[in-house]
């Protein structure tokens, strides 16, 4: 089974969608759990987890590519994702590797043939 991290994806007025997705998300118990500098906003389930649906104002809004985090059990997992997206064609957009989102957090990105970022990550220790 494929198990989703998180979603981003940019949009094209930040407090717009961010208001909307307030809204739109409340019901489904997300909230708006952190917000970066104005520009981007994570939300999720407020019971100590961490965000897992993000919306980013980074220029243009995204019409065809994505960002999305499939979680791996293992940093080993993560390293075997990326040779194997390498692989098969995809494009290097960050070797795997620990990130500063928080000391745990090790993850791999790559370009599909689309161009979405596709990521694997693995939230537990070394």
């Amino acid at each position: 089974m494929i198990t989703l991290d998180h979603v981003g994806f940019t949009v094209a007025d930040y407090q717009r969608s961010k208001a909307f997705y307030e809204k739109a998300l409340a019901p489904l118990g997300l909230k708006l759990l952190l917000e970066f500098s104005g520009a981007a906003a994570g939300f999720g389930k407020d019971d100590g987890e961490r965000p897992s649906f993000f919306i980013e104002a980074h220029g243009e809004p995204v019409r065809g590519r994505l960002h999305i985090a499939l979680r791996a059990e293992t940093r080993a997992h993560v390293d075997a994702f990326h040779a194997a997206a390498l692989e098969a064609g995809g494009t290097d957009n960050g070797a795997p590797g620990l990130r500063w989102y928080h000391a745990d957090y090790y993850g791999g990105y790559v370009l599909d043939p689309d161009g979405n970022n596709i990521e694997a990550v693995c939230h537990q220790p070394g």
